[in-house]
């Protein structure tokens, strides 16, 4: 891997207002990017807000949180190892609920082999899926 390609960002915090909701539609629609939920901190354990934590083994890579609808919305995106994993994201996000807002396919004016997928989530974030896999 290049290090263009290196991840730098360790982890994103995202504000809901139904974290139900939240946790349902991520808990789907991440299931083709390998990540799962991985932690789950309630208002007793933090002395504050619900958490939910998405990632791989023990580590969260998003977490979500209770703390009320987020504005202005966000948008975020995971790298997947294929474009059958992009495609994967799209229809599960979509089936849990999110609104299409892109669908898979190329985007070369970002890079020509930037094979990606948009979706909105039911708080009106835009997540995105990408890989530079040219297998179809």
């Amino acid at each position: 891997m290049t290090d263009e390609l290196a991840l730098t960002i360790d982890h994103l915090t995202l504000s809901v207002a139904d974290i139900a909701k939240a946790k349902a539609f991520y808990e789907k629609a991440l299931a083709p990017a390998g990540l799962e939920l991985v932690a789950e901190l309630t208002p007793d354990i933090t002395g504050g807000a619900h958490f939910v934590a998405f990632g791989k083994g023990r580590k969260g890579n998003l977490w979500i949180a209770a703390t009320g609808q987020q504005t202005p919305a966000t948008h975020f995106c995971f790298r997947v190892g294929s474009r059958a994993a992009v495609r994967a994201f799209h229809e599960q996000a979509i089936a849990a609920g999110g609104v299409d807002n892109g669908a898979p396919g190329v985007r070369e004016m970002y890079h020509p082999e930037y094979y990606a997928a948009f979706v909105t989530d039911p708080e009106g974030h835009n997540v995105e899926c990408v890989t530079f896999d040219l297998a179809p």
